[in-house]
């Protein structure tokens, strides 16, 4: 869209300018032409400055090993402190994944599994290989939601619907 609209909105605008600053001769017409490539130029270059601020991280096999625990913020409330203190799971960098069914502290069962990433756009998504008989929340793989410093992933759980988990250390909530 941004090459119509040059072709249409800029490149006329400046012919335009162009010519009745031949034809008139006068400077308006020209410092009205320059400062307008060179405002263009200079968001142009602003922008191509500030895109780390602004654009989504791009996720590679590295960023997911770690320790997840359910987001209590996305949607807070008692059933969200319930599955943070009953499931969280961590990645390890031998692309190994135990799932924890926990109750605070104390870890009940312990689901393992193994870890790979496809790159079919330029982040990388999590596929989770999980022993068998597995847990329900992780049947499927999760979908990862992607922000600008962070992002986090939503398991589709057939008991729970969506739980979302975030990179982070468990602590017992006060």
């Amino acid at each position: 869209m941004a090459g119509l609209g040059f072709i249409f909105i800029v490149l006329p605008i400046s012919v335009t300018l162009f010519l009745l600053w031949i034809l008139t001769k006068k400077k308006f017409f020209g410092i009205a032409l320059i400062g307008m490539w060179v405002g263009m130029i200079s968001l142009w270059i602003l922008s191509a400055i500030l895109q780390p601020f602004y654009a989504k991280k791009v996720l590679d096999k590295s960023d997911f090993y770690g320790e997840y625990v359910i987001d209590r913020e996305y949607f807070a409330g008692n059933q969200a402190d319930w599955q943070y203190n009953n499931f969280r799971f961590e990645i390890k960098e031998n692309d190994s994944i135990y799932f924890y069914v926990t109750n605070g502290k104390i870890i009940n069962e312990t689901y393992k599994g193994t870890i790979s990433t496809l790159a079919p756009y330029q982040s990388a998504r999590l596929v989770i290989e999980m022993e068998k008989p597995t847990h329900h929340i992780l049947t499927t793989n999760p979908t990862i939601y992607r922000e600008i410093w962070d992002f986090f992933m939503v398991f589709n759980s057939p008991k729970f619907h969506n739980m979302y988990f975030r990179k982070g250390e468990w602590k017992e909530i006060e």
